[in-house]
């Protein structure tokens, strides 16, 4: 668990330093300030105290991300007041060649009209996963064109070493911060930009530059690692959606570029160079942990999660949520954290299976317990004590507790994709240098690859064959079964990360 690091900072009322509405302690608060004076502990600050600690603007990938975003991704009102001073940078002009997602532009420039714009809108996607030429998408292309500045703006941003991502939240005076109530425009923004870089790969494929497709691929796979570093689950998956995209690129350069085995050597070196994608458990450590905690001060200060709809609360309302031992739902959440924690730094997938066993079997009993789930009702009781607070722990985990398991397959299967790409990278260097795939994986090594990796999922070797014009592999993926390679959209379905050269047609669908 992480601990006290940021100094406990009070208002003073008077001669008298305001005492925070929670319970301080390592294992109830975790942190012990900024405190306003209103006794809110700012987890806001604290979380961004420690995303951002050491990080120059400079540094900062997400800096340049934002002057090729613009200043309202999304439109709308903008980010709140703090966010870019936090970046330490001044907020973009409103006027800039900032990057146009491709449905704006399609709506904007090309004119599409909007009942058409389901049979376009799916073209940039199916662009990055094949080689092609302006003729197959013209409406991409012209998309691509468009976007060149803000793009090149990208590729400068993602060799940058740091990213970090501010959580802001809008606030009225008096307020707790509200992390789930944080903003991220940029973040799905980014998976686009991720899609539109994998998409030009493939068209400077098409066109005999493939140092420039190798560039773009890099980046986006650069960018996966950013995005994915930042402090929620959010930008975890969004991490790991890029690092697909990437990868499926990566498997189409290497069926289309004609490289000799130094090349392709070097390719697989720069790729093996990137750093690792961010670890889950430092997310559920932190920022999920921080926004569990700042949650449960919300329904504390008697603010937004249980204010009476029309008023505020009355003095008894206050006092019930005085006389409420807060320790137990704070210490409850930890403790659901802490385990969580744990369960993810585990190695191996079958005792990090077990431990996720152990701990949705608890968790569940737990909720089952809760009785009555009003949270107004529960604070409002009278002389409700320690009942309420065993209550309104039940409750909040039931609310907040994050579906880990299901977040850590989508890790998994991102851990394979990296493994499958390392592999095939080495397999076009063998089939440089040698006219031809080997019979068995373990040939790569160690000329291509220290070690082969193997199947996250089984703990065994990749399942690999030849075949009459290339080769396949595969891992037997989350539900452990072999499903011969079959992915989600074959038919029957199956869920086994895997890669087939050459690239059978794409899917339309």
């Amino acid at each position: 668990m992480h601990t006290f690091a940021v100094p406990l900072l009070l208002f003073a009322v008077g001669d008298e330093p305001v005492k925070p509405l929670l319970p301080v302690g390592k294992d109830t608060t975790v942190v012990s300030g900024p405190v306003d004076k209103h006794g809110h502990i700012d987890y806001e600050a604290a979380l961004n105290e420690r995303l951002g600690k050491g990080i120059k603007p400079e540094q900062n990938a997400n800096v340049l991300l934002w002057k090729a975003l613009g200043p309202k991704p999304e439109g709308g009102n903008g980010m709140p007041e703090p966010f870019f001073k936090l970046l330490g940078i001044d907020e973009p002009p409103e006027g800039g060649e900032y990057f146009v997602d491709f449905t704006r532009f399609s709506k904007e420039v090309l004119q599409v009209e909007p009942e058409d714009l389901q049979h376009v809108w799916n073209n940039p996607g199916w662009a990055g996963k094949r080689v092609w030429v302006e003729k197959d998408y013209p409406d991409v292309a012209a998309w691509l064109k468009a976007n060149e500045k803000p793009l090149a703006v990208v590729h400068e941003a993602v060799k940058r070493p740091h990213y970090f991502n501010p959580m802001c939240s809008r606030r009225d005076e008096g307020k707790p911060s509200c992390l789930l109530a944080c903003l991220l425009p940029n973040v799905q923004k980014c998976r686009e930009i991720g899609t539109a870089l994998c998409a030009r790969a493939m068209l400077k494929l098409g066109s005999g530059k493939p140092e420039e497709a190798w560039a773009d691929i890099v980046a986006c796979h650069r960018l996966a690692r950013h995005v994915g570093s930042g402090a929620c689950l959010i930008e975890s998956l969004v991490g790991y959606a890029l690092h697909a995209i990437a990868c499926n690129a990566t498997v189409a350069f290497i069926e289309r570029a004609d490289l000799t085995g130094k090349q392709w050597l070097a390719k697989l070196n720069e790729f093996q160079e990137l750093p690792p994608m961010p670890a889950l458990a430092d997310k559920i450590d932190l920022g999920e942990r921080f926004m569990g905690l700042d949650s449960v001060q919300l329904v504390r200060s008697g603010r937004d999660f249980v204010e009476k709809p029309g008023g505020k609360l009355t003095p008894e309302d206050l006092k019930a949520l005085a006389a409420i031992d807060w320790t137990i739902p704070l210490r409850t959440l930890n403790s659901t954290y802490d385990r969580m924690t744990a369960a993810l730094r585990l190695k191996d997938r079958a005792a990090r299976s077990k431990a996720f066993d152990e701990l949705e079997a608890d968790l569940a009993l737990l909720v089952k317990k809760k009785g009555e789930r009003d949270l107004m009702k529960l604070v409002t009781q009278a002389g409700a004590g320690k009942a309420a607070g065993t209550q309104i722990g039940a409750v909040l985990v039931g609310l907040l507790a994050p579906a880990v398991r299901k977040v850590q397959d989508a890790a998994d299967r991102t851990e394979q994709f990296d493994r499958n790409t390392r592999v095939a990278l080495a397999l076009a260097a063998h089939r440089a240098d040698h006219r031809g795939y080997p019979e068995k994986l373990d040939a790569l090594a160690p000329k291509y690859l220290n070690a082969v990796p193997g199947d996250v999922f089984s703990g065994k070797p990749l399942v690999y064959a030849r075949t009459a014009d290339g080769y396949k592999f595969h891992s037997v993926g989350p539900n452990g079964k072999d499903d011969e390679g079959r992915w989600f959209d074959d038919d029957p379905k199956g869920d086994d990360p895997a890669v087939r050269l050459p690239l059978p047609p794409l899917k339309k669908e």
